[in-house]
C-alpha cells in the first residue's frame, strides 16, 4: 500500500451522548473484575478496590475505563452469566455513582451481560468475540444505540491457543473483521472501533505481524483500539513474566501509535498517557 494513502477515518465516538474525539489517541484503563485474570496487579475482584483502581487511572489521565468480570486469558474457567453479572454490576454501579463523568466499557461477549451493564450506566461494550460467541450480541448492540468495539478471534478463551494457523494473518484477520463490520454497521450501529486481537488465537509472531500492518485497518476507516498491555508477546520476547513487561508494553505501544492506534487498552495508565504526550508532540513539530 502506497505511504500517502489517504482515509477518512472517523475520529469521534457518541458515548451516552458525550462526543469523544480520537482524533488524539486516547487511553482506556483496564480494571479486572476477576480473580485469574493474567496479569495478578489487575485483579481488583473488590467493589472497593475497584473504585480506587477507577479513581487512580482517572487521575493519571484515562478518558475510559474498561471493566471485564469474565477473564479471556488461555484457558480460562469459564464461568455462567449470573456470576459474571454478580461481579460486574456492583463495580459498574459504584463508579458510576462515584466518578460519573468515567466513560465506562464492559468487556463482555454475551448480549445479556452487555445489556445489564448499558442499563446500569456503561456507555460501550468491548466484545471480545466479534459476535461470533452470542447470536444476539449484534443486535442488542443496535438496539442500545451504543458504541462497539469489535476485535477479532477464533474459537474461545478455552480453545483460542489451538486456532492460532494463518496462511497470512493479516488478510485473514481483516477479511474477517470486514464481514462483521459490514454486518453491524448495516443494523445501525455508527459507532464501531476496531481490535486485531493481539494475543487472541495468535502467536507472538503473528501478533508482530498485525502491529507492523496496523495502519492498513484505516481502509475500514474506523477508529482501532490496541491491546498489547503486558502480553505474553512482549515478555515472552524479553523474558520474566507479565509483572516485568511494562517497559516492554510502552515501547509497544509508541509503536502502534505511529501506525494509527486511537485508543491504548492499558494496565498501566501513567506510563501510556506520557507516550501519548510524548508522540504527539514528536509528531506536532516534525519538520
Amino acid at each position: 500500500m502506497a505511504k500517502d494513502t489517504v482515509f477518512n477515518k472517523k475520529a469521534t465516538i457518541n458515548a451516552g451522548g458525550r462526543l469523544i474525539d480520537l482524533s488524539t489517541p486516547q487511553v482506556m484503563g483496564i480494571i479486572n473484575l476477576t480473580p485469574d485474570s493474567f496479569f495478578e496487579g489487575s485483579r481488583k475482584p473488590d467493589v472497593e478496590l475497584a473504585v480506587q483502581q477507577a479513581g487512580k487511572m482517572l487521575a493519571d489521565g484515562a478518558l475510559m475505563l474498561d471493566l471485564g468480570a469474565y477473564s479471556s486469558r488461555p484457558g480460562a474457567a469459564d464461568i455462567s452469566v449470573q456470576e459474571e453479572l454478580d461481579r460486574l454490576l456492583p463495580a459498574v454501579y459504584a463508579i458510576v455513582k462515584q466518578y460519573p463523568e468515567a466513560v465506562l466499557s464492559i468487556d463482555t461477549f454475551r448480549a445479556e451481560v452487555a445489556e445489564a451493564a448499558i442499563k446500569a450506566g456503561a456507555h460501550i461494550i468491548n466484545d471480545i468475540g466479534g459476535g461470533d460467541l452470542d447470536a444476539n450480541m449484534f443486535d442488542t448492540v443496535a438496539r442500545l444505540q451504543v458504541p462497539y468495539i469489535l476485535m477479532h478471534m477464533k474459537g474461545t478463551p478455552q480453545t483460542m491457543v489451538q486456532q492460532a494457523q494463518y496462511r497470512d494473518v493479516f488478510s485473514e484477520v481483516f477479511d474477517h473483521l470486514v464481514l462483521r463490520y459490514e454486518k453491524i454497521r448495516a443494523l445501525g450501529v455508527h459507532d464501531v472501533i476496531l481490535d486485531p486481537g493481539f494475543g487472541f488465537a495468535k502467536t507472538a509472531e503473528q501478533s508482530y505481524a498485525l502491529i507492523n500492518r496496523l495502519q492498513d485497518f484505516d481502509m475500514l476507516e474506523s477508529p482501532v483500539l490496541v491491546g498489547i498491555s503486558r502480553k505474553r508477546m512482549i515478555y515472552g520476547l524479553l523474558g520474566g513474566t507479565a509483572a516485568d513487561a511494562l517497559n516492554g508494553t510502552t515501547v509497544l505501544n509508541t509503536i502502534a501509535l505511529t501506525k494509527g492506534a486511537n485508543i491504548l487498552r492499558v494496565h498501566d495508565v501513567k506510563e501510556a498517557v506520557e507516550a501519548v504526550k510524548i508522540w504527539e508532540m514528536a509528531k506536532k513539530n516534525s519538520l
